[in-house]
């Protein structure tokens, strides 16, 4: 199987998880692949033993599921770099209930925030302020209860949340790669 024009989403990498065991959700890593890959360029080979340690095993059980986990890791990459903006977080779709979606946002900014007060705090004063105002939207989307009805006006508000989230991650990255990615077309 080649994951080379595949887009993998979060039930494909869920499926990882319990082949390896495990039933923590994807979203709380993808957050912290997120702000990894903005912050310090993480590799494929410190992000597989990420992924391992937080599974519980020393490396994946069979090849399939390493070329996904890495797949995972270019794709993240791919999309965060990528001129048309189009980064997406890994997380539930809407074959999961509305409280299911909201909790997989709340662990995605979760994993986010760990990253990034982990490693960036030195240099959050350098920030713009829309980066230090969506630092503090996702400090706040992590306390929140996430026990949500199924209702229209749920659904919208997770919308926006998960924007919100999805610029976050774009912004950390195009701050801490000035020039990538090329959004603005050079004159002529």
């Amino acid at each position: 199987m080649s994951l080379i024009n595949e887009h993998l989403d979060f039930s494909t990498i869920a499926d990882v998880f319990l082949r390896h065991g495990s039933l923590q959700s994807p979203a709380f890593l993808d957050g912290r692949l997120a702000a990894e890959l903005a912050l310090h360029d993480l590799s494929a080979e410190a992000w597989l033993e990420e992924v391992c340690a937080s599974l519980g095993v020393e490396q994946p059980e069979d090849p399939q599921s390493a070329e996904i986990l890495l797949g995972w890791r270019r794709q993240s990459l791919a999309a965060l770099a990528a001129a048309e903006l189009n980064y997406e977080p890994l997380l539930p779709d809407e074959m999961f209930s509305l409280a299911e979606r909201a909790r997989g946002l709340q662990e995605w900014a979760l994993g986010w925030l760990e990253v990034v007060n982990a490693t960036a705090a030195a240099t959050r004063d350098a920030w713009s302020a829309s980066l230090r105002e969506a630092l503090e939207d996702l400090e706040t989307l992590a306390s929140l209860d996430v026990e949500l009805e199924d209702s229209s006006d749920n659904e919208s508000d997770l919308f926006a949340l998960t924007e919100h989230a999805r610029m976050a991650a774009m912004l950390l990255y195009t701050e801490q790669h000035p020039g990538k990615p090329q959004v603005e077309q050079p004159q002529d």
